[in-house]
């Protein structure tokens, strides 16, 4: 299983965030279904550090809040593209979700992360593409905002990679605002591992 931990987004925002999709040459631009906020990249993992993950990720006790996009952006190396992004309006409370997530995620026996969490959502990739090709796109966006969306939970996601892409698909859904969450992910495990059988969702 190839995991990550993010945010997903609400439908109308998919839509206004597929809307910015244009106006670079080599960029290969992002399915809105797979818009998303990444919490935490996991990688590979074997079902039962899965589970362990998710038992860790449960336990995580935080507010629901709210979250506006501000901006666009974008990385390059050594003058190449590597991705251009929507931008989020700084907050707290996406740090300090963050900062639990990052936690559990050690305790569930995963290395520390060390790159800087910088929060966004990638709009498109590229492989050899000048960085300047980005520069009008940059500018004609540089004042991309939306109204706030409400972040009422967070996920844990599996990347299904294929000749067309990634593909994600939530395994868990963890609720903010209630200590209570809503799937059980060790009923998919049950039948292979017995031992998560009993567990409590």
């Amino acid at each position: 299983m190839r995991l990550f931990v993010g945010l997903d987004l609400p439908e109308d925002l998919r839509l206004t965030l597929g809307m910015l999709r244009d106006g670079i040459n080599g960029a290969r631009w992002v399915t809105p279904a797979n818009f998303h906020i990444t919490l935490r990249f996991i990688g590979e993992c074997d079902r039962h550090q899965a589970a362990d993950l998710d038992d860790a990720l449960a336990d995580i006790e935080a507010p629901a809040f709210d979250l506006a996009f501000d901006g666009v952006g974008s990385f390059a190396s050594r003058g190449r593209l590597r991705a251009v992004w929507a931008g989020l309006e700084s907050s707290g409370a996406l740090q300090h979700l963050h900062d639990k997530v990052e936690r559990a995620t050690v305790r569930a026996g995963f290395a520390e992360e060390q790159r800087k969490f910088k929060p966004h959502v990638t709009l498109s990739r590229f492989k050899g593409t000048p960085e300047f090709a980005a520069q009008r796109f940059l500018e004609d966006h540089a004042g991309f905002t939306t109204q706030p969306f409400t972040v009422d939970r967070f996920v844990l996601f599996e990347s299904t990679l294929g000749g067309e892409g990634a593909h994600y698909t939530p395994v868990a859904k963890y609720p903010l605002g209630t200590f209570d969450y809503d799937e059980d992910f060790f009923g998919d495990l049950a039948a292979d591992y017995p031992e998560y059988a009993d567990q409590d969702a």
